[in-house]
């Protein structure tokens, strides 16, 4: 046992001495790899500290840092993989010397998995102009990728663009925003070729009832995309019907560089898309910051960030915009086209989209060729319409069509130019989404005074320049009055969503008209004076147009309306009725709004109401307008002036 023993310390005594050569030869090679870099490392880190760096407007641009609303600054990015510092989403400082030292490193980083020179292209480049880089003292990195991504774009310009509001999609009912990369050599026809940068939220298609309420709580992730233009424009004018406007940016070189620089990067995470606050619009706005971090637009926004005002405040950016172009949707263009028409060719043009017999019919080879071709290009505008907008378009129109090409082939004339004129102005003209309006007026044998402020959007009496016609949108309204004679302060009426989608139909176009509100107001019902009533209402219907005075929009719903209150038997009524009305453009400044319903209510209590109203508006200014408007429900009377600003 003790010889064993003995027989085991030589080695006992040599571990020692042969780990003590391998612990000096490794620190020695790991010296030869790494001391050459840690000197330099942590002097670019003390240089980046001395010059206060992490507190530049342009690193937390870069980073997407917003103040906290207790101190300190947290970014708005998402992914785990943007940040190189386990801190770095709530850290500036550790951010920035952890960036510093993954440039050291050739490891694969990002979503991208590139070294983070290349997936962090435009971190890479400010800090080494700001640090001054000896690029010997750094590895050697090609990033390939980004360099033909970045050639491929031959990048001339930038342009924001904005597809008009489309009531159909929850998502796109106040429009959307993207950017166009224009290419050296383009001019405006074949700018349809170019690559766009699009941000939106990853949704499942089978995302259901729960789309709009994920996309409210940030439950999906937002992505930066590069798609050609031409599919957005397939998409929002040919099948959505969306006017599209398209604002050229001023940007050097250097701003175009920077902008795609950091586009790159962003391509690499993704952001947690809030549909009303950091939204498709919002991020592009930070995108456009770092190209020009002389602009502040992403401040600009607190709450919410509709698209139409990103146009506007881009448009007031003094030299920012040095072009405005239009390109209608194809149903705008064919209304035009037909507005254009007397009515005889009108009728014949809407026969030969149905029948292409008519082509050889007297009434139109009378005609002369550029009236034949002006129809033919109008049936085959109206066909490919169809044909885009139908789920499963039936064969027979595309042979409709192709029989409508052919003739128009056989005339061998060019089409002549047509200027469409828009039927809602850019969007910059019209007044800003949230308004607060202050009024007075008389209720039954009392007077009032009335406060209300509507966090959005615009309703059927607003000034129309700039929106989508015949649509309302009024989201998060609240009225606040006092009555005088009973000295009582109280909640005159909420509007949680009150959406409405006047269609007018003609003998080509036949989309039912829509609305949906939800709130609460105040009535006064059986013994009960003032008694708040829930309110949930909606209805299809009709609408057609005529142009007697200067623009009347006449409609039409069948309704279900379910009522809650105190005020009723079984605090509850439901029933169902309709309405007519009409909207009527007066003057360019002056509007008109008449309507009556009569609803019977069958569930709960068992009731029926009548109810008037008449509103006019005279608009004052881009921002201020003036409005009187007088509501009658059964035996309740009340008529209110008011002024309103929009902010």
């Amino acid at each position: 046992m003790g010889q064993g023993l003995f027989c085991l310390r030589p080695p006992t005594l040599v571990l020692p001495i042969i780990s003590a050569f391998v612990f000096l030869f490794v620190v020695s090679w790991v010296s030869a790899e790494e001391l050459p870099a840690r000197p330099y490392l942590e002097h670019l880190q003390d240089q980046a500290r001395s010059l206060r760096l992490a507190d530049e407007r342009e690193w937390r641009l870069l980073l997407h840092y917003r103040p906290r609303l207790f101190g300190g600054y947290e970014s708005e990015q998402d992914d785990p993989g943007f940040f190189m510092s386990p801190k770095g989403k709530t850290d500036p400082q550790a951010e920035l010397d952890a960036t510093l030292a993954q440039f050291f490193s050739k490891d694969l980083v990002g979503r991208s998995k590139q070294p983070a020179q290349c997936a962090f292209i435009a971190r890479y480049h400010w800090l080494k102009e700001r640090l001054a880089f000896d690029d010997a003292r750094l590895p050697p990195v090609a990033c390939e990728r980004f360099d033909r991504w970045y050639a491929d774009f031959e990048v001339r310009s930038v342009t924001l663009i904005f597809p008009s509001a489309f009531m159909n999609n929850p998502a796109s009912m106040f429009g959307h925003t993207l950017l166009r990369v224009d290419q050296r050599g383009q001019t405006e026809q074949t700018r349809i070729l170019a690559y766009t940068i699009n941000y939106a939220a990853d949704v499942p298609t089978d995302s259901g009832i729960a789309y709009p309420i994920k996309g409210i709580f940030g439950f999906y992730k937002g992505y930066f995309s590069t798609i050609p233009y031409y599919l957005k424009v397939q998409e929002y004018r040919d099948i959505e019907n969306r006017d599209i406007w398209e604002y050229r940016l001023n940007f050097t070189e250097v701003q175009l560089r920077r902008f795609l620089m950091h586009a790159w990067e962003l391509g690499n995470a993704y952001f947690d898309y809030f549909f009303f606050k950091e939204n498709c619009s919002y991020h592009l706005l930070a995108l456009l910051e770092y190209a020009n971090p002389s602009l502040h637009l992403t401040d600009q926004f607190t709450f919410w960030t509709v698209p139409a005002d990103t146009v506007r405040l881009i448009a007031a950016q003094p030299g920012l915009v040095s072009d405005i172009a239009y390109r209608p949707s194809r149903s705008t263009m064919i209304r035009r086209k037909r507005e254009s028409l007397p009515a005889k060719e009108r009728n014949l043009s809407a026969r030969i989209a149905t029948n292409v017999s008519e082509i050889t019919s007297r009434e139109f080879t009378d005609l002369s060729q550029v009236r034949q071709a002006f129809l033919l290009d109008l049936a085959s505008d109206y066909l490919r319409y169809r044909i885009e907008t139908i789920d499963s378009p039936p064969q027979e129109l595309k042979d409709r069509n192709r029989a409508v090409l052919t003739a128009r082939s056989q005339l061998r004339i060019p089409s002549e130019p047509f200027s469409v004129v828009p039927f809602a102005q850019q969007p910059e003209l019209g007044h800003k989404t949230s308004r607060a309006t202050l009024g007075a007026g008389w209720r039954n044998n009392d007077t009032f005074e009335e406060f209300t402020v509507r966090a959005g959007y615009h309703d059927l009496l607003d000034p129309e320049i700039g929106y989508t016609p015949d649509a309302q949108i009024e989201l998060a309204s609240i009225s606040l009055r006092h009555y005088n004679r009973v000295d009582q302060t109280r909640i005159e009426r909420a509007t949680f969503a009150n959406v409405l989608s006047l269609s007018p139909i003609d003998a080509l176009f036949h989309a039912p008209s829509w609305k949906v509100n939800v709130g609460m107001n105040t009535i006064r019902f059986g013994d009960c004076q003032l008694c708040s009533n829930g309110v949930a209402n909606g209805g299809i219907g009709a609408a057609v147009e005529s142009h007697w005075l200067k623009r009347e929009v006449f409609f039409a719903f069948a309704e279900a309306e379910a009522n809650y209150s105190h005020a009723y038997e079984e605090n509850h009524r439901v029933g169902g009725g309709g309405s007519v009305g009409l909207l009527a453009d007066l003057t360019d400044r002056w509007k008109l709004m008449a309507s009556g319903s009569y609803l019977r209510y069958a569930l709960g209590d068992k009731s029926d109401d009548i109810r008037w109203f008449v509103g006019q508006r005279y608009t004052l200014s881009q921002n201020w307008a003036l409005r009187i408007e007088y509501n009658h429900r059964d035996h309740d009377n009340d008529v209110m002036f008011s002024v309103q600003a929009y902010f």
